[in-house]
């Protein structure tokens, strides 16, 4: 019989590394997904219970079949997967490349969805699963100098939710993890750690983990992270949506 496994995107760093480290203290047999080999298999020796290491790049279209495919190959299946991995980039939506937008949508957008689509069959034919996907604070509201990474955060949360309804009766826990700045290699990468956002509303990481897989846990359809998260959330719920828009461009300005 197939034994399950937690696939961890982004796993070599910040989030995913963290993520990787919680499941396996509990037990889980981990298949773990990066860039960055080396790191990956330092992190899977210090893991132990013979973790899956997939180096693969989810910019490349096919990545999310070739990780199933060396998953199924070690006679494994997907009991539960986090979709972590994801890249924001910070400047005027016209002057950020166009390929690196692209890669941007691929990455945060086409392969989450893609891996939740060619794992939710083997979730059903083994009787259930758990996938929580990473979104962000950033998914409901518009955000200049960061277009296209809200863009990307939105989708993952809305297809989050709906998931959240179909896989309900198929024993399927699906869950949108949604934090705020929190303190991981993104704000370097995203050329963001000068901003407003990031030097007075970062987030813990350790809180931002715990919260996201108690919260799947409970199969909860969205967790946010931190009172301040939380009330920023809301306070945009009421907030007109030019006031939201002008209060990101001064935050990430």
């Amino acid at each position: 019989m197939a034994q399950p496994v937690t696939l961890v995107t982004g796993a070599s760093s910040g989030l995913g590394e963290l993520f990787a480290r919680r499941c396996a203290a509990r037990g889980d047999r981990l298949a773990l997904v990066a860039r960055r080999q080396n790191r990956l298999r330092a992190l899977a020796r210090e893991l132990g219970n013979d973790p899956i290491v997939i180096a693969e790049d989810l910019s490349d279209y096919d990545a999310p079949e070739a990780i199933v495919d060396a998953i199924e190959s070690k006679n494994c299946h997907v009991g539960t997967l986090i979709n972590n991995a994801g890249f924001g980039m910070r400047g005027p939506f016209a002057e950020i490349s166009l390929g690196d937008q692209i890669d941007m949508v691929q990455v945060n957008v086409t392969a989450p969805m893609e891996l939740c689509h060619r794992v939710i069959p083997m979730m059903k034919a083994n009787g259930g699963g758990a996938i929580l996907n990473v979104a962000s604070t950033a998914s409901f509201q518009a955000g200049p100098w960061m277009a296209t990474y809200y863009a990307s955060k939105a989708f993952v949360l809305s297809l989050t939710e709906a998931l959240h309804e179909e896989m309900a009766p198929h024993n399927i826990k699906v869950t949108a993890l949604c934090p705020g700045a929190t303190q991981t290699e993104f704000a370097d990468s995203a050329g963001m750690a000068d901003t407003q956002l990031f030097k007075n509303f970062v987030g813990n990481v350790d809180a931002v983990v715990d919260a996201g897989l108690a919260g799947l846990e409970k199969n909860k359809a969205i967790v946010i992270p931190g009172l301040v998260n939380k009330a920023m959330v809301q306070s945009g719920r009421i907030t007109p949506r030019s006031v939201s828009r002008e209060i990101v461009k001064l935050l990430q300005g």
